[in-house]
């Protein structure tokens, strides 16, 4: 064995440098950062011919994007969207953000279980809360209206959530605990010596949070909007369910349109266009949430070993607070859901009463198409165990790359790893679309196959992925693998040995995470997906598409219910992981 002394230790070293592992690495990061290079290009170079690619004459031209952009319902879907986005944010800033402060700032009972809610939120199907609210308050079937009506004698419903501002309330809703899980780490590293001096110096806990708290916060907010606000307008599963049949569409329902049109052929060079000015706006969220992020060490307040978070005591407001949050899980989880399962128990939509009850069963379970299904259920199961395996091996190699080889131009690998956290998924769907239909199709045929599903599911993931393993690889000291090199071990060694069961926990949590996307992901799959591809997520779309609401109902109850021991294993996992708290 050798030592830091031993005259082996050079030899060692220099077999470490030639061992085939680094180079795999190298490769599998390379090959990575070329798929989502090669996958824009080719939205962008579609956008400016005249043509099928493959046809013996090409023609460049601006005229895809005169014709888009000179089209004044182009401008409409931009009204909707940008409007759609900002009540989105709105809703999702003012639930979350009390959420943060109340659960990192105070003494409120039960903040476990709240935790442990909001968490789970996260993963709950956003179409499958649609539908449930498109059951409670349509115009035409919803229960709400259908009650208000008759209780109150009117002619026309008085809600209808099939509108900019209905599809904005339930996208909010759904991204409320994506505002908690960013904003919550704000308030908990927060100084609380500037708040005790503003409790000092006379002010009240009203002006506290207006003059100190809220101004300390004021980057993770902005960050936080902004990343809501991308979310948003990126967003499909919501605008499709509560849009799409209402004739209002946002960007990614429109690209779909164009993609799948209702009489013609599809638009290829409008939708490769679109996609690009897509692009160039997800570009400029990116750079704009980089810039705060930038900015933000000028608010940092906690310096030194001292720091210790202070709880504000509610007194007797303490259990009076858990109402608001109670109210917000009724009506964004429990109340669309049981909705949902009510959907799926009846031959049709009816009002709670005695009768309704007596028509429950199972018979829209019954009557689903055991093939269709059963291949769903396989296409599922293939992409949660494909695209988290490959994420995390291609996440660990990225991650590899990037923090521990002496590439200098490594951090290039890293943003290209991150760049699909950014660009709108219905983007990379489009670009795999076309760049199976018309490059590779006559050398790589892969469309209408699960792998270009995995692809871009992979490539969507890959930027979560390496999230995690950067941040569990910086916490391990190169003096691990440094001491097991002057030992004579090789990089596989070191990895089998030191880095991979160091890296297990967060590794784990990140599989067991991306496989939960990987089930409930509609906006993907919804482009690339044929009859022999499909997922139960795009059956579900399918079915709502063409009205046949009770089984589509069915299958999304059934999705729902085989998350649950996922659910179950994945905050097993969080907890002894640490990133969820356990008291």
């Amino acid at each position: 064995m050798a030592t830091i002394a031993d005259p082996q230790a050079p030899r060692a070293l220099k077999d470490h440098r030639r061992e085939w592992l680094p180079a795999l690495l190298f490769t599998l990061t390379v090959a990575m950062s070329t798929a989502v290079v090669v996958l824009l290009a080719v939205v962008i170079w579609l956008s400016f011919i005249d043509g099928t690619p493959g046809d013996r004459v090409l023609t460049y031209t601006v005229a895809h994007y005169a014709e888009t952009f000179f089209n004044p319902f182009t401008y409409r879907v931009i009204a909707n969207t940008v409007l759609f986005s900002a009540i989105t944010l709105g809703v999702a800033l003012s639930i979350g953000l009390p959420l943060a402060w109340l659960i990192e700032r105070t003494d409120l009972p039960g903040k476990r279980i709240v935790f442990t809610l909001l968490t789970m939120a996260l993963l709950i199907p956003a179409y499958a809360v649609a539908m449930g609210w498109v059951f409670l308050l349509n115009p035409r079937i919803g229960l709400i209206n259908i009650a208000l009506k008759q209780l109150l004698g009117l002619d026309a419903a008085p809600f209808n959530i099939s509108t900019i501002l209905g599809m904005g309330v339930v996208e909010g809703l759904s991204l409320a605990p994506v505002t908690f899980i960013m904003t919550a780490v704000v308030f908990r590293s927060m100084d609380a010596s500037l708040e005790e001096a503003a409790a000092i110096s006379g002010a009240n806990l009203g002006e506290t949070l207006r003059r100190v708290t809220v101004p300390l916060a004021w980057p993770g907010v902005l960050a936080a909007s902004i990343y809501v606000f991308t979310i948003g307008f990126a967003a499909f599963d919501v605008p499709a369910i509560l849009g799409v049949t209402n004739r209002i569409f946002t960007f990614s329902t429109y690209v779909y349109l164009q993609v799948n049109p209702t009489d013609g052929l599809p638009h290829y060079g409008g939708v490769a266009a679109l996609s690009v000015f897509m692009l160039g706006l997800a570009v400029v969220f990116s750079w704009w949430y980089g810039w705060v992020q930038r900015r933000a060490p000028r608010y940092a307040v906690v310096t030194g070993k001292a720091y210790r978070p202070a709880m504000v005591r509610l007194g007797r407001f303490r259990w009076l607070a858990l109402a608001p949050i109670a109210t917000y899980f009724l009506f964004a989880q429990a109340l669309p859901i049981l909705t949902l399962a009510w959907s799926a128990g009846l031959p049709f939509l009816q009002p709670v009463s005695a009768e309704s009850f007596a028509n429950l069963s199972f018979a829209n379970f019954r009557a689903l198409p055991n093939g269709l299904i059963a291949n769903g259920l396989r296409h599922t199961v293939s992409l949660m165990l494909l695209v988290p395996t490959i994420t995390v091996i291609l996440s660990l190699a990225i991650s590899w790359v990037v923090l521990r080889s002496r590439l200098r131009y490594r951090a290039i690998f890293d943003f290209f790893a991150f760049l699909p956290h950014t660009v709108p998924g219905i983007v990379f769907s489009v670009a795999a679309w076309l760049l199976a239909l018309f490059v590779l199709r006559d050398v790589l045929p892969i469309y209408g196959t699960i792998w270009i599903l995995v692809l871009v599911y992979v490539i969507a993931t890959v930027s979560y992925g390496t999230r995690m393993t950067n941040s569990a690889l910086i916490q391990i000291h190169r003096e691990l693998e440094e001491s097991a090199t002057m030992s004579g071990a090789r990089l596989f060694g070191i990895m089998r040995s030191v880095i991979v069961p160091l890296l297990g926990p967060a590794m784990m949590y990140s599989w067991i995470w991306i496989a939960l996307l990987a089930y409930r992901e509609l906006t993907l799959p919804v482009v690339l997906s044929t009859n022999t591809n499909q997922p139960l997520s795009v059956i579900v779309w399918s079915l709502v598409v063409s009205s046949s609401y009770g089984q589509g109902s069915a299958v999304a109850v059934t999705m729902l219910a085989l998350m649950v021991p996922i659910l179950a294993l994945y905050w097993v996992v969080a907890r002894r992981t640490g990133i969820a708290p356990s008291n």
